[in-house]
């Protein structure tokens, strides 16, 4: 991050910092500031075991300071990636994004994935992660695959299946694996995480092997019924429509998973398949699997709405927390009577990569 000290509306040398470059050299166009002479740390300087010691302290404290994060409002989000990420990784939240696995799970009728992978995969990546859940459950599942998953935050158990590791790593950054290497590359609810898709979806293409699959997975959080029972006042869709202009703001795609189709046939995959399912918004339907699917889905939206909407409805719509407590008030009357027979579109796309493309 940049030192505000260097920048705004200070002049002369009440402005400048220590940090500043101190000589300049100058041509007829330009003039090129250099630091000066770093001072090294001399410190007991033969005792190799003191500077090997030193210099694994400093790099637990960043590692610690990348775990741990900061707290914003009570809750704690993540220090690391290249752009604000609105969701809190705290206990709370990864909690509620296991819960949504087994959601998705009953969901997709007893399947972690669509893609009609061969009986033996050899490397898998699981793009943002998250608590490592799916990863986990995927290395399991082909014991003699190697599976990756990354994210910004290291929030993934310790003990996991051997063929199963976790990176602290930003997709939205150039990806820096072989390329032409994973059978399968897997994604799942990035929303409010990724600002360019065209690029995320062209590098999965390039490191996904030919003949190999990609999968992304999210919902459009966009309340929708079949039976105009959705009312348009509600506090439930006030939450929707906030949702998803903090995501405008902060330029992340409020419609992506409807794009994914697009993206995918652009970027140059083949035979492109795409799923829309139905989340129900409560245990309202008839069905025992989708009113169980309704159960979980009540809970994720009960008991997480304060978590993944208060950073984007306080710092980027400059709405009150006594707003977002009302607001959520009125939600915890409204969903569980079931009045409301609304969903949540989720999609699945599934693309190819060409046998004969080698990027």
């Amino acid at each position: 991050m940049a030192d505000a000290s260097a920048s705004g509306s200070g002049s002369g040398p009440s402005a400048a910092t220590t940090a500043l470059p101190t000589t300049t050299t100058q041509d007829d166009i330009a003039t090129t500031h250099h630091a000066g002479p770093l001072e090294a740390d001399n410190d007991n300087p033969d005792d190799e075991g003191y500077q090997e010691s030193s210099t694994s302290s400093l790099l637990s404290s960043i590692a610690s300071e990348i775990r741990q994060g900061h707290i914003e409002n009570g809750r704690m989000y993540a220090n690391y990636g290249k752009h604000e990420y609105l969701l809190p990784i705290d206990d709370e939240e990864l909690d509620r994004l296991d819960l949504n696995h087994t959601k998705y799970y009953l969901l997709m009728q007893n399947k972690h994935f669509l893609a009609p992978l061969p009986e033996d995969p050899q490397n898998a990546l699981d793009i943002g992660c998250g608590t490592g859940i799916w990863a986990i459950d995927f290395a399991d599942k082909y014991p003699s695959c190697s599976v990756i998953g990354t994210d910004i935050a290291p929030v993934q158990p310790q003990w996991v299946p051997p063929n199963c590791n976790f990176q602290i790593d930003d997709a939205e950054l150039d990806w820096t694996f072989q390329e032409n290497h994973f059978d399968y590359i897997h994604l799942r609810d990035l929303y409010q995480a990724i600002r360019d898709w065209p690029k995320l979806v062209s590098q999965a293409f390039t490191h996904v092997k030919p003949g190999g699959y990609v999968e992304f997975c999210a919902i459009h959080p966009q309340p929708a019924t079949d039976d105009n029972t959705l009312d348009p006042t509600s506090a439930y869709m006030q939450l929707a429509d906030v949702w998803e202009k903090a995501g405008a703001l902060i330029n992340c795609e409020p419609d992506s998973a409807k794009r994914f189709k697009q993206w995918f046939v652009e970027a140059g995959f083949e035979a492109v398949e795409e799923y829309v399912l139905k989340v129900p918004s409560s245990p309202w339907p008839k069905d025992p699997r989708m009113k169980r699917i309704g159960a979980y889905e009540l809970m994720n939206v009960l008991e997480g709405a304060r978590g993944f909407m208060m950073r984007g409805w306080t710092k980027e719509c400059g709405l009150t927390l006594e707003e977002l407590e009302m607001a959520i008030m009125r939600l915890k009357k409204e969903l569980p009577s079931n009045k409301m027979h609304s969903y949540i579109p989720f999609y699945v796309v599934i693309g190819r990569k060409p046998a004969s493309s080698q990027s």
